[in-house]
């Protein structure tokens, strides 16, 4: 079997490559992304158990008022939600993307090698 491929197909395998990269560098992101979740999920549930709270600036930790941390970590909550859902969406794109360029790369080696036999 010959190994020469057309250019434009080893355009497409270039770009599912890219894809590839690009949908690990975002599999990262989400990862760290509920990990921030989960923190935050944390000390949401430790505030409720406790009278006094705490605030991490810095290297320091000062007393902060239960109400105010709370709004807080509710804000990031809702933020790292957000955020969440973008790159969920972001990522079903590229998915998408890459199964049609695998299916069209497929689609070329299975011609290329048609015509090949042809031969």
């Amino acid at each position: 079997m010959k190994m020469d491929m057309d250019k434009g197909t080893q355009q497409k395998i270039s770009k599912l490559q890219l894809l590839e990269q690009n949908m690990q560098t975002f599999l990262v992101q989400k990862q760290q992304i509920q990990s921030q979740l989960v923190e935050v999920d944390s000390a949401l549930k430790e505030i409720e158990s406790t009278d006094k709270a705490y605030k991490i600036i810095g290297n320091i930790m000062i007393a902060s008022k239960k109400d105010e941390l709370k709004a807080e970590l509710d804000q990031k909550k809702e933020t790292l939600g957000i955020r969440l859902k973008s790159i969920e969406k972001q990522e079903e794109k590229l998915r998408e993307q890459s199964k049609s360029l695998q299916s069209d790369v497929l689609d070329s080696m299975r011609q290329e090698e048609k015509q090949e036999g042809g031969n």
